[in-house]
């Protein structure tokens, strides 16, 4: 059995920085991010080298190797460069990197090098999603194999790979084509659509707010969480009283205004509130959502962002045309309603009788029931009749365009796939110009639909005019273009480097990852797999919001990929709990049947898979439940762990502690198929001592390639699960405690416990154990691990680990377990639970809710801290040290010990940074301030400088 580079090397700091570098600035993605919308796409580079690293003898040349991936330099030390310069001011010119973003460097040659038969190599994608991973094995020259059970993610893979490899610039100039007359069509259709615009402008987007019927007064309520729409600029709601409450007349106009002025926001959580002054009762959300359930939700045009052409002189005296942005309070010749709901009223019945536009009802059975509670039972409620008018327009002209090209025999394979391209562009248009889109008013521009993975419910929104007044279809049409025309650059084959014929290299299919019969037995040399992460996205619900038009546009022309009423939600592999709703234990079953579906991939991956093959799984989750439903899925499948290497894979690199915990990390996990199944089952009681050593191995090999926080537990998964897949079966020796029954359906056991059952949970409890020890031992000069007491051994972890003050709450039980204390030790003495989340307590949050313990730290050190920390923040250092003097704790070494590592994990203040904390954290840099002061003037000589600081320290120098 030959061994693979990803085996033994991959350079995961590299890769980390080139993969975050890629992702950095949003306007410049991978073309294959802007073709169109899904939830969830690796960064190339990360997908790149992972391809080539399983494919890869053991014996490559690091060098050659990381040349083929496209980073020509070091891409970790230049952004230490960088992130250095932002402190000085110091300029590093346009390109310090000194080479172009990996992903757009061609690494078929070098490839070929490493791999001299790689055209001969077979890599799949069971769950392909988005396309990163066939693009690149295209790429790279391999015959790639993509899987998607989501007909829209089926459809996206064929745009992003299949078309643009098969036809090359010819298909750019078809789509060009087809596309100019398709625009000038749906031009002619909307010419009275929009209200014209004063000579010179043009509409940037309508903001428009949600109205309900006030119950009380009957007048027409505006529901904005804010009336600022750009830095400076707000709206004033002037509301008409009428003759009295519930008399006509009651409803309200928009002025623009200095954002100072704006009125107050009209809803804030769900609640909201009655404007008019004679009222002026709260609005309960519940009430709100039964007005909206009962037709008694609407809408208001407020403001118009336009851009009007203006001259402007240069520095040279030349004079230069440019759109100046500006903004208006919406006229009474802006609102066309009227007008449009006849319009829409006249077309409706011809529309649903040749199924243009959608009908499909929005499920009653769902994970995100907002749409239904807002008053929007069918798919096309997503949108004002405005913009409904002009995506039946679009479809419309859609369909007439594929008919005539069928009725004259010019419908052929390029054609087709040219119209694919169209199709995509409505669906931008649509996520751009849905009753779901908002104004940023910092930005100044619209946000679409999907800028978060659900359907969350907007009280103001942003409409595009299509044409005429805008430019919103031809906007999104000149999108495709760019991104195909970049995809084709991207992919297009040098022909040279093969034989055979090259429009065989890439096959799409559509259809469950656990039945590929079209893929024969042991056919595969590498599986690379980027799975659903459990609950962390509901794919096939989100997807119908594209899918409802996609088979009535796209669907023309690749009928086969469109013949279900919605996507398949039941055979989709994900922990979907509305599966199980009203069952007892729904999530718990939401996760079995995802580790199901998930173990029926893998052992589908496991047949096609050469016995000489690698299986490479690209995961990404906090939650350790995710990680034990993936491990267990894939040894039920017959694989066990190689190999693990984390990869940082999201844009970051602020010196800044944020609000969020997120974990950045994507942690590769390299299978091999066990060639001998069965045997006898090991005892877990000698097998965790070597997860513990395979821990202990390669924690500092991680910490040293960037590796932190969070992502440093979750890089110590892998090597956990080495070791443990490895001695899979196992068994209890002593049987385990039974575990405390929980209150709630959620909680109860589903079934029989079992004191003598393994799960991977218990290595990657193992796991934490040892990197909590590890840490521990790091961030203090004396023997931390041994001298802290649980509490304040929690507070620091979770610092550490989280880098944020909120955190999800089963993450803080895990800690919690891992340093020997129990809950309700935590939950409001040292942080409040607030909904699935906990929220750390600074010193002066403690003595306000009384949850500080005894000053001289016998319940924990981390009240001495906080007794400390809040008496130098209200009166001084000098009270502090008095305090700790009276309380026998001034030269105790415990306090010491936790002094010393509190000062390396809480969020420095600006005193000590030269950076201000962001709002979330600063009542904890409060802390670390009062602290800092305390170190230097009573243990200056006694406890060095907190070595977080040295880091701001060598970017001043720098």
């Amino acid at each position: 059995m030959t061994t693979r580079l990803i085996e033994r090397f991959l350079p995961i700091a590299a890769i980390g920085e080139e993969g975050a570098r890629e992702r950095r600035l949003p306007t410049s993605l991978p073309p294959i991010n802007f073709l169109h919308v899904w939830w969830a796409r690796r960064p190339l580079v990360a997908s790149r080298s992972a391809i080539l690293a399983s494919l890869a003898p053991a014996t490559t040349d690091h060098a050659e190797f990381q040349k083929a991936l496209g980073i020509a330099g070091d891409p970790v030390a230049t952004r230490a460069a960088i992130e250095a310069a932002k402190r000085t001011g110091r300029d590093l010119g346009s390109d310090p990197y000194g080479y172009p973003r990996a992903f757009k460097y061609d690494p078929a040659r070098d490839a070929a090098k490493i791999v001299p038969d790689i055209a001969e190599k077979v890599v799949l994608d069971a769950t392909a999603g988005g396309g990163s991973i066939p693009f690149e094995a295209l790429r790279l020259g391999t015959t790639s194999l993509a899987n998607d059970l989501n007909p829209v993610a089926a459809i996206i893979l064929k745009a992003t790979t299949e078309y643009p490899y098969r036809f090359g610039k010819p298909l750019l100039e078809r789509y060009k084509q087809l596309a100019g007359e398709f625009s000038g069509r749906v031009e002619a259709a909307l010419q009275y659509l929009y209200p014209e615009e004063d000579e010179g402008c043009r509409v940037d987007g309508y903001i428009w707010t949600r109205t309900t019927e006030c119950p009380y007064c009957g007048g027409e309520t505006p529901l904005s969480p804010t009336w600022v729409i750009a830095p400076g600029r707000g709206i004033k709601v002037g509301p008409h009283l009428g003759a009295g409450p519930n008399t006509p007349g009651r409803v309200c106009t928009y002025d623009l205004v200095a954002a100072s002025s704006a009125t107050e926001p009209t809803v804030a959580g769900g609640d909201g509130v009655c404007v008019f002054e004679d009222c002026g009762r709260a609005i309960s959300g519940t009430e709100i959502k039964t007005l909206a359930k009962s037709g008694k939700m609407g809408d208001q045009l407020v403001a118009v962002a336009y851009r009007r052409r203006v001259d402007k002189v240069t520095k040279n005296g030349s004079t230069r045309s440019a759109w100046e942005r500006n903004y208006r309070a919406a006229r009474d010749k802006d609102d066309n309603r009227q007008e449009v709901d006849g319009l829409l009223a006249a077309k409706l019945p011809e529309w649903e009788a040749f199924d243009i536009i959608p009908n499909e009802s929005y499920p009653e059975i769902s994970n995100d029931d907002r749409p239904l509670n807002y008053g929007m039972p069918l798919w096309r409620d997503q949108f004002s009749n405005r913009q409904l008018f002009a995506h039946g327009t679009s479809s419309e002209v859609f369909r007439a365009m594929v008919d005539e090209h069928d009725r004259a025999g010019t419908l052929d394979d390029l054609t087709k796939a040219a119209f694919v391209y169209i199709a995509f562009s409505l669906d931008k248009f649509r996520d751009y110009n849905s009753r779901m889109t908002r104004w940023h008013s910092k930005r100044e521009v619209i946000v679409n639909t999907f800028d978060r993975h659900d359907f969350a419910f907007k009280w103001s929104y942003a409409e595009m005019a299509a044409s005429h007044v805008g430019r919103g279809l031809e906007w999104a049409l000149a999108g495709s273009k760019d991104s195909l025309s970049s995809i084709i650059d991207l992919i297009s084959p040098d022909v040279s480097l093969f034989s055979d014929n090259t429009t065989g290299r890439i096959a799409i299919s559509n259809s469950s990852g656990s039945s590929l019969p079209h893929i024969e037995n042991g056919s595969v040399d590498a599986v690379i797999i980027d799975p659903p992460y459990g609950a962390n996205v509901m794919y096939a619900e989100l997807s119908d919001f594209f899918y409802v038009w996609l088979k009535r546009t796209a669907g023309l022309v690749v009928p086969e990929l469109f013949t279900r009423r919605l996507a398949d939600k039941e055979a989709e592999a994900v922990a979907n709990a509305a599966h199980f709703k009203g069952q007892k234990g729904a999530a718990k079953l939401a996760n079995r049947d995802y580790q199901d579906k998930m173990a029926g991939i893998f052992a589908e991956c496991r047949r096609v898979l050469k016995d000489d093959g690698i299986m490479t799984v690209m995961f990404t989750h906090k939650d350790t439940g995710a990680w034990d439903a993936l491990a267990m899925s894939l040894m039920d499948a017959g694989f066990v762990i190689t190999a693990s290497w984390p990869v940082n894979t999201e844009a970051s690199g602020s010196l800044h502690i944020k609000d969020k915990a997120a974990a950045n990390s994507t942690i590769f996990l390299v299978c091999r198929p066990r060639l001998e199944q069965g045997g006898e089952a090991s005892y877990w009681e000698e097998v965790e001592p070597l997860v513990a050593k395979a821990v202990r191995e390669r924690i500092d090999e991680f910490q040293a390639s960037g590796i932190a926080g969070v992502d440093l537990y979750l890089a110590s998964f892998g090597p956990a699960l080495e070791a443990f897949s490895r001695h899979w079966p196992l068994t209890r020796g002593t049987p385990a405690p039974q575990p405390p029954a929980k209150r709630g359906s959620q909680g109860d056991l589903l079934e029989e416990f079992d004191p003598y059952a393994v799960r991977p949970e218990d290595a990657l409890n193992a796991a934490r154990r040892e990197v909590k020890a590890w840490r521990l031992a790091q961030l203090a000069d004396r023997r931390a691990s041994r001298d802290m007491d649980p509490a304040t051994a929690w507070v620091a972890l979770a610092w550490d680990a989280f880098r944020a003050p909120q955190f999800a709450y089963d993450e803080g039980l895990r800690l919690a377990r891992a340093v020997g204390l129990d809950m309700t030790q935590v939950v409001g003495r040292l942080a409040e639970k607030k909904g699935s989340d906990l929220k750390l307590w600074d010193s002066a949050t403690r003595v306000a809710k009384g949850a500080l313990g005894p000053a001289d730290g016998s319940r924990g050190m981390i009240d001495a801290l906080h007794h400390a920390a809040n008496t130098a923040r209200k009166q001084s250092v000098e009270a502090a040290r008095d305090q700790l003097e009276a309380n026998g704790l001034l030269n105790d070494d415990e306090f010491k010990v936790a002094l010393e590592v509190m000062l390396e994990v809480l969020p420095p203040s600006k005193t000590f940074s030269g950076i201000d904390a962001d709002d979330a954290v600063k009542p904890a840099a409060d802390d670390f301030d009062a602290l800092e002061k305390l170190r230097r003037i009573v243990y200056g000589e006694e406890i060095g400088a907190p070595k977080q600081l040295s880091l701001y320290e060598q970017l001043d120098a720098a």
